[in-house]
């Protein structure tokens, strides 16, 4: 699901089929898909596809993803194989090893079939389908909204990598790994080992590289396609608001990351008349780029993501049709209903996109960027962090995300001649040698008598790891933004320049009106920097 920020490459010339104009466009369109990417890249975002799997939300990195088909009509069984493996599927020419995501996790989970979809997974080389309920989203992902997940020395290869947290925290998507996926115990992996055979993938490669990809939906009974470079988000359908503009096509607007977008009923204007069955949550909004404006078209449902060559588009009678323009041709399939390809920049005339994209804009753009504001607030305000509550003389917390690891406290330490008193010793974690600071000498406090619950922080900076000694570890607590409050003077009275307390910037109140001293990682280092060096 490459979702790239730029027009649909032009045929130009008098030949606009003819391979020399294929081949420019072709490099045109990687040139400009590498530059998108970067940009990306370079805010700091990621692209993922989502999938429904039953009540839960799965996420995989857009890269990874080669398309999404229906599930086949015919899958075929392989003899020995586990429960989660439903056979093996051709798809032009290559035949494809399904895996059941839902019986991995739940072995009695019942089989995939009809209705689901089927996410081809291609990476190093390797194909995988994985067996979905549903498309969700294409997401651009920010940083500050992954996290990992880390499995202890001797797991295998976890499936689950980490998780995307949305809508200050209410909704969860779990980041599937794919190097985990094409390496499931069992599963085979279509991969050419002959010379012939690496040859002809070399060239199946090539014509693949050379594709452009476009995405098909429906409205109505009728399956349409757009360039995925025209895409430039799918999204669930939001509550939406009421516009000026509103009639049989325009149904209103969304704010969209802070900008106002206008939404036209898809269905409407093709005149496509909706089908009974078709059921309201299957529908999305696809955001559109057109020139410099963003538009919304509501659409009954989003089907596949399909590879495709200009030369496979064909051209269809218009005789008499409006909006003749828009009509790109016709891409034939072998498992449903052909698809008309349109040029979305022809939808609508230039006349109805200036007043549905700058209308919006021009009319509700402020009020979209103040709302946009003030949720950011409201989400800083209310965004929670996580915190190791730990003992050392007095009530101390740490942000968990400096805490490498904790483990137990033993004297059994090597101790290295020369260094200062602070330096408990020299541990060996995992073939990593870590010194150990004792922080009540680094801060000459009084030595505690019962070590029996002193624990050993190990704490991490670029490629150092060093080790700190706490008198216990007491609990995990999590906190909103505003119990993190600036460290009143009255704790630094009289605390001296080698009291731990002199360093304390920051405390954090708990709801029992407990305080914590909020540990300075930064500060701790320039402490011990300062010692090392006398």
């Amino acid at each position: 699901m490459h979702m790239l920020d730029m027009p649909a490459a032009l045929a130009s010339g008098s030949n606009p089929h003819g391979p020399a104009a294929q081949a420019a466009l072709a490099a045109m369109e990687s040139a400009r898909a590498v530059a998108a990417k970067a940009l990306v890249e370079a805010a700091g975002m990621e692209l993922f596809g989502t999938f429904l799997l039953g009540e839960e939300e799965f996420a995989l990195p857009a890269s990874a993803i080669r398309e999404v088909v229906a599930y086949p009509e015919r899958v075929t069984p392989m003899p020995l194989s586990p429960c989660y493996l439903e056979g093996i599927f051709t798809l032009r020419g290559t035949a494809i090893p399904v895996v059941n995501l839902a019986r991995i996790f739940h072995p009695d989970a019942p089989k995939a079939g009809a209705g689901q979809k089927i996410a081809i997974l291609d990476h190093d080389d390797v194909l995988v389908g994985l067996v979905f309920d549903g498309t969700g989203e294409v997401l651009r992902v920010r940083p500050e909204q992954r996290s990992t997940v880390s499995y202890g020395d001797g797991h295998a290869a976890p499936v689950i990598g980490g998780t995307i947290l949305l809508a200050d925290g209410a909704r969860l998507l779990q980041v599937l790994v794919p190097e985990a996926l094409i390496r499931i115990e069992n599963v085979p992996q279509v991969r050419s080992m002959s010379a012939a055979s690496r040859a002809a993938e070399r060239t199946r490669f090539l014509r693949h590289a050379e594709a452009k990809k476009c995405l098909c939906f429906t409205a109505g009974s009728t399956s349409f396609a757009f360039a995925m470079s025209a895409v430039q988000e799918i999204i669930n359908v939001p509550a939406l608001r009421t516009s000026v503009m509103m009639g049989p096509l325009c149904k209103g607007w969304i704010n969209f990351r802070g900008r106002a977008v206008g939404v036209i009923d898809f269905g409407a204007l093709m005149r496509c008349a909706p089908e009974e069955a078709a059921d309201p949550a299957d529908r999305r909004i696809l955001i559109a780029r057109i020139g410099d404006e963003l538009l919304g078209f509501l659409v009954d449902g989003v089907d596949t993501i399909n590879p495709y060559f200009d030369s496979d588009v064909l051209p269809i009678p218009l005789l008499g049709t409006q909006r003749g323009a828009m009509f790109r041709g016709c891409l034939p399939r072998t498992n449903g209903p052909d698809t008309l390809f349109l040029d979305h920049e022809k939808v609508l005339a230039d006349a109805e996109l200036k007043e549905v994209c700058a209308g919006h804009r021009r009319i509700y753009q402020d009020e979209a960027a103040a709302e946009a504001g003030r949720c950011a607030s409201n989400a800083a305000a209310a965004r929670r962090q996580v915190y190791l509550a730990f003992g050392l003389g007095s009530p101390w917390a740490s942000d968990i995300c400096q805490v490498r690891e904790i483990i137990p406290y033993t004297g059994a330490l090597t101790r290295t001649p020369g260094t200062p008193a602070c330096v408990q010793g020299m541990l060996n974690l995992r073939q990593q040698m870590i010194s150990v600071i004792d922080l009540r000498k680094l801060y000459d406090m009084p030595p505690l008598e019962d070590k029996s619950e002193c624990r050993i922080l190990v704490l991490e900076r670029g490629a150092e790891r060093y080790g700190v000694i706490v008198d216990s570890v007491q609990s995990i607590v999590n906190l909103p933004a505003s119990a993190r409050r600036p460290s009143p003077k009255l704790l630094r009275v009289g605390a001296t320049e080698a009291d731990m307390r002199s360093d304390v910037k920051e405390v954090l109140e708990l709801p029992d009106a407990t305080v914590l001293s909020l540990f300075d990682r930064d500060a701790f280092f320039a402490k011990l920097e300062s010692v090392l060096s006398a």
